[in-house]
């Protein structure tokens, strides 16, 4: 065949995917949203960036497609050989709006009505929920979006994307069942914990202890090298519990409260632990970081809601080898020092005096009588007050679900406002202020 003809097709073709490149415009250009439903600026730049400098290596990558077309090593080539390079040109342009379309996915739930709102408040709690005192790392935008599906999920930021470079921002997806209600906090902040733990390395940190307790032998070893299995979904739940308190309990017992095969189902190669243990481990978590009677009586509550006694005699073991070493498990986590805190320990740095027990209840009632200081404090202590109030009886689900609309309405808004003042003062000098 000619290669006068497979070299007229193919530069056809690599310009097409041109064309369809310079359909690909920025999302400041086609997103129609809220100004209080938008995400951070540093968020909307940080993927402005990346999805331009994406653009603009496939089309330097399809200009030198067409400059070997018609240069003498393109002539001497193969029909085959042509139509090879073409393909792998063409899967890295699918590769680019894969890319594309995951951002889209999220920002386009911008201009769905209340959600959208709803979700830039969520942005600001999980922003706060990962912010912690000290400087330990760079806080990398986090934005959030709903799906369908029982739990929540992270793609975290500075991970490898589909296609190819590193995820800019952190993406929190969050199930639409739990929005607006009972346990959004827990699984909001359990997502966020896991971009602060591979901020802070903690999984690489801690994985060498346990396995050094696993080489002791005995009995116990199973059970230690199961705490390792799960290492990475266990820092998630601790975080959790060290940012908003009882209510990632009772949120995570929401979420597994399933039929009873799969509360006990083990798997030794699931990297989850399996139901009935997790939230027997929060409780053992949370009385380890703020130490109260009500983690008893949550974990009392969970043994009622899933008894044990029928359970078969190898997986009754199993339980009792984990519970035997849970306090120590639970005292390593409060306790390690990875060299990321720079000496300080995790209970040091991620507890606060005020999501104590004690100081949460009581601040309900103030807040109760003076409604502005809550909308003025901290988002994760808002979502650990509410959820005291749950266990407390002092707050309903139809009063929590109004309540929780108009937090993240308030801090869409107080965002976007405090935003377009930065913005204002900004401006270089002899621009024009909004009046």
């Amino acid at each position: 065949m000619p290669f006068g003809m497979v070299s007229r097709f193919l530069e056809t073709e690599a310009r097409a995917l041109l064309t369809r490149l310079g359909r690909v415009k920025p999302f400041v250009l086609h997103m129609p949203m809220l100004p209080a439903a938008g995400i951070s600026p540093s968020a909307l730049t940080a993927i402005e960036r990346f999805l331009a400098q994406g653009r603009g290596e496939l089309q330097g990558l399809v200009m030198k497609f067409l400059a070997w077309l018609t240069s003498r090593a393109g002539n001497d080539a193969s029909p085959a050989e042509a139509q090879r390079r073409f393909t792998f040109l063409r899967l890295r342009f699918n590769a680019i709006l894969t890319q594309f379309d995951i951002f889209a996915d999220v920002l386009n739930q911008r201009s769905e009505h209340e959600n959208g709102v709803w979700l830039s408040g969520l942005d600001v709690a999980a922003a706060d929920a990962l912010a912690i005192p000290g400087g330990y790392f760079d806080m990398p935008p986090v934005i959030c979006y709903l799906d369908r599906g029982h739990g929540a999920a992270i793609r975290r930021a500075r991970t490898r994307l589909p296609g190819g470079g590193d995820n800019p921002v952190a993406v929190v997806r969050v199930p639409r069942e739990r929005m607006v209600g009972a346990g959004i906090a827990s699984s909001l902040v359990h997502e966020v914990g896991h971009q602060g733990a591979a901020l802070l390395d903690l999984i690489n940190s801690l994985r060498p202890v346990l396995q050094g307790l696993q080489n002791k032998g005995g009995e116990e070893q199973l059970a230690w090298s199961l705490w390792e299995r799960w290492i990475s979904e266990i820092l998630a739940d601790f975080w959790a519990l060290c940012r908003v308190g009882a209510a990632a309990t009772t949120g995570l017992i929401g979420v597994v409260s399933l039929p009873r095969a799969f509360v006990f189902r083990i798997s030794l190669d699931d990297p989850h632990p399996f139901a009935w243990i997790r939230v027997v481990l929060s409780c053992a978590m949370g009385n380890g970081l703020y130490p109260h009677g009500q983690w008893d009586r949550l974990a009392r509550l969970w043994h009622a809601f899933y008894p044990t006694a029928e359970l078969d005699p190898q997986r009754s073991k199993i339980l009792v080898l984990l519970e035997s070493t849970m306090p120590a498990f639970v005292a390593l986590l409060v306790n390690h020092r990875p060299r990321s805190l720079r000496g300080k320990s995790l209970g040091e740095v991620l507890t606060h005096p005020q999501r104590s027990p004690e100081r949460l209840t009581p601040l309900y009632r103030q807040w109760k009588a003076l409604p502005g200081q809550m909308f003025a404090a901290a988002p994760s202590l808002v979502f650990a007050v509410i959820g005291q109030a749950r266990i407390d009886g002092h707050l309903n689900p139809e009063e929590e679900s109004k309540l929780l609309a108009e937090l993240l309405t308030h801090w869409a808004m107080r965002n976007s406002l405090d935003t377009t003042a930065q913005c204002a003062l900004q401006l270089p000098a002899g621009t024009a202020r909004p009046a």
